[in-house]
């Protein structure tokens, strides 16, 4: 019997990784991709056609998670939030790229959908024409796990990216199956950084001269932090231009927040001027029941326009994209969950060009 990282994984570690020259290119019957709407005008009947800013709803019980009204908050554009639901258009093509924003993806609580939203958020902005790096930044390697990646089997990561001096970021990025979006990936080696960097000179800001060679190249780059607020985490906030802050709806998720922004505070102030929250995202939302209900309402009344209108509902879709090694805007591309992390990504597009 098999006992190797492949076999433990299964399907996630036998995830085809194409680069996106070779689906522009057509092969391996990836034409189709070179457009990255016609995946989606594939599935649709005919006299249909995709718009991403449609609701879609497969499953009537999974929509009433996000709003128990789903015909008024269509009819008069009320969000989950409870706040009038602003119209974000699609993004146009970009005529050239870089250098990148960084957003660091942090929560010291565990099990928020900080991976998830990585994954996702990243997905649907490449979706959209951006080029897009993700940086597995955790310790247990999540992130790479979840784009068909297994961790036990990589020579090099993010790690040896930190702590080896002379070696390239190209000999540690990663295609990803998604068009315009690479990855730098991460495994229990990172683990050791933690203690390593203490005796390292301007150790907080030791990702920011990893990530610095790579910026000109990508349009966003999206941390996936550890769920601490060690000295990973630290350097993910001296290197981030903003902050998300995935937030489960639920009351011990929600006494955490006070120590994140403390701690986004010290190290604006003392490390990283640039640094600015650019907002908390709901997830993992239920809107039938009432603790979900009074826990947005209090992130709302406590942060205002911080709080993203786009939420992210609870559904299985999410824990079945992680076996397959794919986001769900491939995996179940006309789902919910999809399509509010377009919405998200359309958002956050929002956000940036606002500034």
């Amino acid at each position: 019997m098999q006992t190797d990282g492949s076999a433990r994984l299964g399907p996630v570690a036998s995830v085809a990784v194409r680069t996106f020259e070779a689906r522009r290119a057509g092969t391996d019957n990836e034409t189709r991709y070179a457009n990255p709407m016609a995946q989606y005008e594939e599935e649709l009947q005919d006299g249909q056609f995709y718009d991403p800013d449609a609701e879609y709803e497969p499953d009537p019980e999974y929509a009433a998670t996000l709003a128990p009204d789903a015909a008024r908050q269509r009819r008069e554009r009320v969000g989950p939030t409870g706040r009038p639901l602003p119209y974000f258009p699609i993004p146009g093509p970009l005529t050239d790229h870089g250098p990148a924003k960084i957003i660091a993806m942090c929560n010291q609580k565990g099990g928020v959908g900080k991976t998830t939203s990585t994954i996702n958020l990243g997905a649907a902005l490449a979706e959209y024409g951006r080029r897009v790096l993700l940086v597995d930044f955790d310790p247990q390697g999540a992130l790479s796990v979840g784009l068909g990646v297994n961790p036990m089997e990589l020579d090099v990561t993010v790690y040896n990216l930190l702590m080896e001096r002379g070696l390239s970021a190209d000999e540690v990025l990663l295609k990803t199956a998604v068009p315009g979006m690479d990855l730098l990936p991460s495994n229990i080696d990172l683990s050791a950084a933690e203690v390593q960097l203490v005796s390292e000179v301007a150790r907080e800001s030791s990702l920011q001269r990893a990530l610095k060679p790579l910026l000109p190249d990508y349009d966003y780059v999206i941390i996936d932090c550890q769920p601490s607020l060690g000295l990973l985490t630290v350097n993910a906030l001296t290197a981030a231009h903003q902050v998300i802050v995935p937030l489960e709806c639920e009351f011990f998720a929600l006494r955490g927040v006070a120590l994140l922004t403390e701690t986004i505070e010290k190290v604006r102030e003392r490390l990283n001027p640039e640094l600015e929250l650019d907002g908390i995202l709901a997830t993992m939302y239920d809107s039938r029941t009432v603790h979900s209900r009074e826990v947005l309402a209090r992130v709302v009344e406590a942060f205002d326009d911080h709080v993203f209108h786009t939420v992210i509902g609870r559904t299985v879709r999410f824990p079945e994209t992680t076996v397959a090694g794919e986001p769900i805007t491939t995996y179940a591309s006309n789902s919910v969950g999809a399509a509010a992390y377009r919405q998200l990504a359309r958002e956050v597009l929002a956000r940036c060009h606002a500034e």
